[in-house]
Order: C-alpha cells, then sequence, then structure tokens
C-alpha cells in the first residue's frame, strides 16, 4: 500500500456503504486475476517466473546436509516430488508436540532443530524461503485443503477476528479492503480479495521472493499500525483463517505480483 494513496483510500473506502459479508464460493477470485496479463504469463511459464529460482535453492537444500546430526531433509523423507505433495495445501496444522498450530516454516524450523540437530533459520531468510517455495511448489495445482481439526478451530476463530478488527491510525481491518472493497482499485492497482493460496511469492516491488508473514506485515504498515513479529500466534491464526477462507482454490505457488 504506497503512501500517497492511503488518504484519497481511506474517502473512498469509508464512502462505500457495503455490507460485511464473507466472499461466496462463487465469487472467490485468485490474486493472479488482478495482475495484468503480462504478470499473468510470468507466474505462468516457468522459465519465465522468478519465484523458480527460489525453488531451484531450495530443492539444493533439500538434499543438503546439515547440523549435528549430518542429515538433509531427503534423508528422512525421500524425494520432495513424493513426500511434500500437498503438504502446503494442508497447512498450517496442529502440532502436538507443541499443543498449537503451526505453518510451513515453523514444521521446516522444527525438523531442523529435532531432526538435523541444526538451528533454525532466521524468518525471511534465504534458506528458510527457498525450503518452503520448493515445497509449496510440489502442491501446485491442488486444492488448499485446511485440516478439519477440532482442535484449530478456537485458533482459527482467532484468526477471523483478527481479520475484521480495524487497526492503527487508520482504523481499517483486513476485511474492510479486501471483502467489503475487492475488485474496486487503491490508487491505480486493483484490490484483490487477498487469498493466500499463492505463497511465497515473488513480488516485483521486493525484487524477491517473500512469505504471507511479510505480507500481513506489509499491510499492517500500510494502515500505520505495528506489525506483529515474524513467527508470532497472531499470524499463525491469520493463516489458519485465511486457509480456510481460500479453501478448494488451487495453490499457485511460486505466485508473482507488481
Amino acid at each position: 500500500m504506497r503512501a500517497q494513496w492511503i488518504l484519497p483510500a481511506c474517502v473512498m473506502l469509508l464512502a462505500a456503504n457495503s455490507a460485511r459479508a464473507e466472499i461466496p464460493l462463487h465469487e472467490r477470485k485468485s490474486g493472479a486475476e488482478f495482475m495484468s496479463p503480462q504478470t499473468q504469463a510470468m507466474q505462468a511459464d516457468d522459465v519465465s517466473n522468478p519465484g523458480m529460482l527460489a525453488a531451484l535453492d531450495g530443492e539444493a537444500f533439500w538434499k543438503q546436509k546439515a547440523g549435528a546430526a549430518n542429515k538433509a531433509c531427503a534423508d528422512c523423507h525421500g524425494p520432495a516430488e513424493e513426500s511434500m505433495k500437498g503438504v502446503s495445501a494442508r497447512y498450517p496444522a496442529f502440532n502436538a508436540s507443541a499443543s498449537k498450530p503451526i505453518d510451513v516454516q515453523g514444521q521446516v524450523n522444527q525438523c531442523r532443530s529435532e531432526r538435523q540437530q541444526a538451528a533454525p533459520f532466521r524468518f525471511e531468510s534465504r534458506e528458510l524461503l527457498a525450503l518452503t517455495t520448493y515445497i509449496g511448489l510440489q502442491s501446485r495445482g491442488m486444492p488448499v485443503s485446511p485440516p478439519d481439526d477440532e482442535r484449530l478451530t478456537l485458533f482459527r476463530e482467532r484468526g477471523k477476528a483478527l481479520f475484521n478488527q480495524r487497526l492503527g491510525q487508520l482504523n481499517f481491518s483486513c476485511a474492510h479492503c479486501h471483502e467489503d472493497n475487492w475488485g474496486r482499485k487503491l490508487g491505480s492497482a486493483p484490490i484483490p480479495q487477498a487469498h493466500a493460496n499463492s505463497y511465497p511469492i515473488y513480488r516485483l516491488e521486493w525484487q524477491d521472493v517473500g512469505s504471507l508473514q511479510r505480507r500481513l506485515r506489509n499491510c499492517m504498515t500500510g494502515v500505520r499500525a505495528e506489525a506483529y513479529s515474524y513467527g508470532s500466534p497472531e499470524f499463525i491464526e491469520l493463516e489458519l483463517f485465511l486457509a480456510a477462507r481460500a479453501r478448494g482454490m488451487s495453490v499457485e505457488t511460486p505466485g508473482v505480483r507488481p
């Protein structure tokens, strides 16, 4: 959200007196549908998609031994094309040992600590983004399928409340833009529905791959709110709700966005 767009956007959004309602299933649209034909073509072509470079790095890290255990991901899981197929489509999931939900980033770091006996990767590090992009790629084309696990219900409801909670100096919620006003424009950019089926994504603005949590932090900064910390319970709860909201949509990792 660019700073010069914020005040005009406030007037436009507050003037739109639409009723709060969840987007019907038949109206759900991937963020790719709001992009220019050129950006859509970039995402669709693996040779042109810059996010595939992170996936290639991730493949190398998958096979690389690490830590005191001198193990690679492949030593336990085998070929990612088989063992990781559908995994990203099912996360976040409940982690019994931690008694809380965990996303793919958290699962990678848990395996790294417990199985490889190595230090966890830093959030938004090249290594963690590469591995999560590579893992996500194995689910591409599959439907987002969050677990039907009653242990996740409370956390998911918290995520829904956070999605609808007003934040920051602009006093906006996620829903004000992405449910009440999707399809309209913020400055010159169309407002998407904010489905999380393409992450990690390559943003041309970033000139790099980034996680869903990075994008959420950007939005919070845009409404002049203090962003949650990477890996915080709030972000995992938001991820849970967004996964439920995108249920049935195709995984597009790695996505490309302006």
